[in-house]
Order: C-alpha cells, then sequence, then structure tokens
C-alpha cells in the first residue's frame, strides 16, 4: 500500500493543540516507551535518565562503607621557634638534680 508524501500535511500536537507541519510532530517516550502521542518539537519532554536508575548494574569496587581518613604521622602538636605552637615554650622542673663525676 502506497501513502501520500505528506510534505503539505499539517498534524495537532497532542500537549498542546496547536497546528504544526506534520514533519515536525515527534513521539513522545515516557519511561523509554512510547505513549501515544505526537508532540511538536519545541514542546518535546526528553526522557529523562532518573527514570532508568537500577536497570544498568554499575559497581565502585573503590567505594567503602564507613571510610576513615588516612593516618599521617606528622599529624600533631608540634612548632618551632619563634613560630609554632604554645606548647614549645613550656618548660618545667622538678626538684634539683646533682651530678656527681669520678674520674680516675
Amino acid at each position: 500500500m502506497s501513502y501520500a508524501s505528506g510534505k503539505h500535511a499539517y498534524g495537532i500536537c497532542d500537549r498542546t493543540g496547536f497546528r504544526y507541519p506534520l514533519k515536525d510532530l515527534v513521539w513522545e517516550f515516557q519511561d523509554g516507551h512510547r505513549t501515544g502521542f505526537r508532540v511538536g518539537k519545541d514542546v518535546v519532554d526528553p526522557d529523562q535518565p532518573q527514570n532508568f536508575l537500577g536497570r544498568i548494574r554499575v559497581t565502585d569496587p573503590q567505594s567503602l562503607l564507613n571510610p576513615r581518613p588516612d593516618y599521617e604521622p606528622g599529624r600533631g602538636l608540634s612548632g618551632w621557634n619563634p613560630v609554632g605552637h604554645p606548647l614549645v615554650y613550656l618548660t618545667g622542673q622538678v626538684g634539683t638534680i646533682t651530678v656527681t663525676v669520678e674520674i680516675g
């Protein structure tokens, strides 16, 4: 069976009701399936990728459950004189020490 070319034909948008050239009407998709509506190219909503979550298995072997920061031995209280941490300037003395050295 042959059909007319339709180069001068008009169609009605199922969403807005506006008249469009028939070649400018496209199928509407929802969740990857055709809804049966023909809508104008300027009002069509593309099928969103969020509708396809879970259909493709994606694994990330580097992800960890409850990750912890890396241990860095240099972390802690440190400083130097004249720029540094207040603990650098703390001094203390407990009692007196007598050192006796015998030579000979």
